[in-house]
């Protein structure tokens, strides 16, 4: 009983759940600002999605200008602007060199430790807080959060072990990459206090496609790089959307990157931008298939290629197609198309029609796949979705709804592309929301 009742008796000024970026950072935040904190987290092991994030070397945010940043979070990133006037991406740089963490820049503003180990980002952060006095419990799930009288006043955990607070930040992650400890729980919990919780969906995630070079595995493991990527909306009718290029409607959105084919369909960081808007686009029209369009050569317009093709075929008329237009693509993927266009790649390049040749343009330009969904949350790298801005304060992460309650992190509707972006999201809000939570300390 006496074990019981120092159970019950339990108190902190503020109690961070979760340990991801948003929760240590939070919980940093919170300590700085005097408030006794305790850290809660299910798992054994805290900043296990840090630890994976950039290739195991962890992005930690990105350089570029605070409206470059929030062009890259297209999930609600103006609801952003009021914390980054805060603190920005450039804190976050200056923070972790002050932690004895610097960072580099890389290709397109992305900044990672020098040290190229996401460990060195997890063991700062956590030796931070412990510096400040911040208490850690680890293997410690949170069964409920305590609210009394319209307040949130502590949580219950798993062993029905009673801990009280006057702030509670909830900063457990979304559904995506589950086994880093995001399995949506406190959507649960929000949704007792009274929050909205938006549809989840999966962004930067794989798309799935039924096309018949997918099923027969034609280009599976084939990787073209910097291709343009473009998700078109449906045409007039919903079967339309189903067609092709010409009355499909004009690019929803186009990315240059990378992408690679893959036994389901597509991946490759091309693909994964594009994702939520084919999601988006399926939803929101009730159809069951959307077009992309890739472009191979985008910096070649259609008759600069046409006239370039027609070039390089009277080098050597004689030679094969295959051999004569050798370069223009990869060759697995340059026979596939012209397959598609129906031409003949052992025939001599002398031999084949400007209406072919045409024909082959077309398909490296605006080579049109039909994409059928993503695969599930639990592959995707962001939630798409959560609990809803309207309800939160943007300068605070506090909930408009119940007194000493905030959130950070993926858990609010909010997502960005990767390259740092959500990490960065993660961090400034995480930031904000500890602030705000060790200021407001009874």
């Amino acid at each position: 009983m006496k074990k019981n009742e120092k159970n019950k008796t339990q108190k902190y000024d503020c109690i961070i759940i979760g340990g991801g970026p948003s929760g240590l950072m939070a919980s940093i935040a919170a300590a700085e600002m005097g408030a006794k904190t305790l850290l809660l987290d299910k798992g054994d092991k805290l900043g296990r999605k840090l630890a994976i994030s950039g290739g195991g070397r962890c992005n930690v945010t990105n350089c570029l200008p605070i409206d470059e940043v929030i062009k890259h979070i297209p999930g609600n990133g103006r609801f952003l602007r009021s914390a980054f006037s805060q603190f920005s991406n450039l804190d976050i740089i200056d923070f972790f060199t002050k932690l004895g963490v610097p960072l580099k820049e890389e290709d397109h503003g992305r900044m990672f430790p020098q040290s190229d180990n996401a460990g060195s980002v997890v063991i700062a952060l956590i030796e931070r807080f412990r510096k400040l006095g911040g208490e850690i419990r680890e293997n410690t799930a949170v069964k409920k959060v305590l609210y009394e009288h319209e307040l949130a006043r502590g949580v219950v955990t798993l062993h029905n072990e009673m801990i009280y607070a006057d702030a509670v930040v909830i900063a457990v992650g979304g559904k995506s990459v589950p086994h880093t400890g995001s399995t949506g729980d406190g959507y649960v919990w929000a949704k007792v206090a009274g929050h909205t919780i938006t549809p989840l969906f999966p962004t930067e995630v794989p798309v799935t496609s039924a096309e018949p070079f997918v099923r027969k595995k034609v280009l599976q493991g084939l990787s073209l790089q910097d291709v343009a990527v473009s998700v078109l909306a449906p045409g007039k009718g919903k079967e339309d959307a189903l067609q092709t290029l010409k009355v499909a409607g004009k690019p929803v959105v186009t990315h240059r990157m990378d992408l690679i084919f893959t036994h389901f369909g597509l991946s490759g960081p091309a693909i994964l931008r594009c994702s939520q808007f084919v999601v988006q686009i399926m939803q929101k029209n009730n159809v069951h298939e959307v077009i992309l369009a890739v472009d191979a050569l985008p910096d070649v317009k259609d008759e600069q290629l046409f006239q370039q093709i027609i070039e390089q075929a009277a080098v050597d008329p004689k030679k094969s197609v295959k051999n004569g237009l050798r370069g223009l693509l990869p060759e697995r993927y340059l026979l596939f198309l012209l397959e598609l266009a129906e031409v003949d790649s052992a025939q001599t390049c002398g031999n084949i029609s400007n209406e072919k040749w045409r024909r082959l343009v077309q398909q490296v330009k605006r080579f049109e796949i039909r994409v059928n969904g993503t695969l599930p949350i639990e592959k995707a790298f962001v939630t798409g979705g959560g609990v809803s801005l309207k309800e939160i304060n943007p300068k605070t992460m506090a909930s408009k709804l119940v007194p000493n309650l905030y959130f950070c992190g993926e858990i609010l509707d909010i997502h960005g592309y990767t390259g740092g972006y959500n990490i960065t999201a993660a961090l400034v809000t995480g930031r904000i929301a500890g602030m705000n939570a060790g200021d407001r300390v009874e």
